[in-house]
């Protein structure tokens, strides 16, 4: 074979083997085939490069294009990826990327998982929902945390037993209180005796307890005084300040309820609804929308007896508060009551008004009203207490 024969043989044989090359090295980075470009945004990309591996389903499917960093401080990282065009078909606008990595110290790459079957198909360029990565220097961190807790925790341990075991020996050898009632019998005899004693004393008491109760009770059926606790509407005037905050939380209403005390109550003295469907709009706002708390704050009218408004307000927002919790499916933990009694220009009603306040997510809840006198426990039930006022059985 002539030297010129070789020449051509050798120069046909590299140019396929270039050609090989570069099919090859495209089929992996899809330079000749058909694909489609998607985005993803993360705080931090944790290593990811251009080049690296997109998986749909664990099989790899695309290639990282290009990551750019953001204009401005508080924006995020965007990644940039190709995909082949057979997993248009799996990859949905509810999909989502993450970036994981191979085994535990292994490159990073792309996961896209599969999205859901009634979800739109995304469209070229379309920036899909992402997860944010595992960061395995804030995992280190933590349980290099853990480790010095349990550390300290085994220390606090091994000094408690030495505490234990000085206790113990001060004991065995009979000093202290507890040493002399292990070493001295007649002692042991004695204490027992006295605290026989006593647990007969607190019994006694308690049966005591119980019959005053049942007593209480009885009196609350009796024909004679049925009628005025049935008009009074509570058993307790505790209970009137059980859900009452000393103040207004911080910050302004994102929604407000207001009444007039005639749209809503009977009379100008009483706590009893004569309208509670106008209360609905308010009771389904609370169930339908989220609110960090709400608060039914009443007031009374300029004219009448301070300390008798004064309860009769109470009343009034806890009769309103439980129409609410029965009728309407939320968090009653965050709805709280503020009877202010006498207010000078109340809304211009002579009888009072009410507003329920509903305070935006992540409003914080003023602290409990503190107890006062009118918050006691009702006593002499024959005869009404001065502040008294015509509640009904709640609603």
């Amino acid at each position: 074979m002539s030297r010129l024969a070789r020449l051509g043989i050798f120069i046909v044989v590299a140019l396929a083997l270039l050609a090989g090359g570069v099919f090859l090295i495209g089929s992996k980075e899809y330079l000749f085939g058909s694909t489609y470009r998607l985005k993803a945004q993360f705080d931090n990309v944790v290593g990811l490069g251009a080049g690296a591996d997109v998986q749909v389903g664990g099989v790899h499917s695309g290639t990282v294009r290009s990551i750019d960093l953001p204009h401005k401080p508080g924006d995020k990282v965007t990644v940039v990826m190709d995909l082949d065009s057979s997993t248009h078909e799996i990859v949905k606008r509810d999909s989502v990327a993450s970036i994981e990595t191979e085994g535990l110290l292994g490159n990073q790459y792309l996961a896209i998982s599969f999205g859901s079957a009634g979800q739109d198909d995304v469209k070229n360029g379309d920036t899909i929902q992402s997860q944010a990565p595992l960061v395995m220097s804030d995992m280190l961190k933590k349980a290099s945390g853990i480790l010095d807790s349990g550390q300290q925790a085994m220390l606090n341990a091994t000094a408690a037993t030495d505490h234990l075991k000085a206790i113990s020996a001060k004991i065995d050898s009979g000093q202290g209180t507890v040493g002399a009632l292990v070493n001295d019998k007649q002692l042991y005899a004695n204490l027992e005796q006295t605290t026989a004693g006593l647990n007969t004393t607190v019994t006694q008491a308690q049966a005591g307890v119980t019959d005053f109760k049942e007593n209480m009770e009885a009196l609350k059926h009796n024909f004679l005084l049925s009628g005025y606790f049935k008009k009074r509407g509570y058993d307790d005037t505790a209970e009137l300040g059980a859900n009452e905050i000393a103040g207004l939380p911080q910050g302004t209403p994102s929604k407000v309820f207001t009444f007039s005390a005639k749209q809503l109550f009977s009379s100008g003295d009483s706590a009893k609804l004569k309208n509670q469907k106008s209360l609905n709009e308010g009771g389904d706002f609370l169930a339908k929308n989220e609110f960090g708390v709400a608060v039914i704050q009443v007031s009374a009218g300029s004219a009448g007896d301070s300390k008798k408004d004064a309860v009769l307000t109470q009343a009034r927002a806890m009769v309103i508060r439980d129409y609410l919790v029965q009728h309407f499916g939320f968090d009653d933990s965050q709805l709280k009551t503020m009877g202010v009694g006498k207010q000078v220009g109340a809304g211009g009603d002579p009888e009072g008004s009410i507003q329920i306040l509903i305070f935006p997510p992540g409003t914080a809840i003023p602290a409990d009203k503190p107890a006062t006198a009118n918050d006691s426990s009702a006593s002499n039930a024959g005869k009404p207490a001065q502040g008294s006022v015509d509640t009904p059985v709640k609603q």
